[in-house]
């Protein structure tokens, strides 16, 4: 199966602002990314994406998408929507120092949001194969699904910097996972 996994284009949100499961619009046409985007994948497709508004507008622009909850960004509970600065240093040295494990009060952790993703990848591999599937999510899932794909310990899912906008490529076989081409 060939795997396409789209990060939603740029929010339209202020620099230093925390946000996840935050329902931003866009910086961005969802439409103008489709448009280039589309060369870069295949002619038919099963399109699956977040329900938010950020990723959902870029599906629709691509075709008729089913939207899934477990591809949502993480939640950031009580810190979504505020300024790091307003967060804190404390805070965010306590979620440095355990990035994986670490929930924002009202939140969920990483480990916890990739279980979630993990679990969409389960069932998507357990269905009928189709021959090309297109995720369009947020940076945190995509991380965890190219992650778990590519056998990468966890703590180097963090080093996967999906870019906004953009398209990368693994082919699941049985054998394995191939990463053809990231962030196009």
């Amino acid at each position: 199966m060939e795997l396409y996994l789209i990060r939603h284009p740029r929010p339209d949100v202020a620099p230093g602002i925390c946000y996840g499961h935050t329902d931003l619009g866009l910086a961005e046409s969802a439409d103008a990314v489709a448009a280039r985007l589309r060369p870069l994948l295949p002619a038919e497709f099963a399109l699956f994406a977040s329900p938010l508004m950020r990723a959902r507008l870029l599906a629709e622009a691509l075709g008729t998408p089913r939207l899934d909850p477990r591809l949502r960004e993480i939640h950031f509970g009580e810190w979504e929507g505020r300024s790091y600065a307003d967060i804190g240093q404390a805070a965010l040295d306590a979620w440095a120092d355990a990035p994986l494990d670490f929930a924002p009060p009202g939140g969920e952790s990483p480990r916890r949001m990739a279980a979630r993703a993990h679990a969409f990848l389960a069932e998507l591999r357990a269905a009928p194969p189709a021959p090309a599937v297109v995720v369009v999510a947020h940076g945190g899932p995509l991380r965890a699904l190219a992650g778990e794909l590519l056998g990468l310990p966890a703590e180097r899912w963090l080093g996967l910097d999906f870019a906004c906008g953009e398209v990368s490529r693994l082919d699941l076989h049985d054998w394995g996972t191939l990463l053809r081409w990231f962030n196009r």
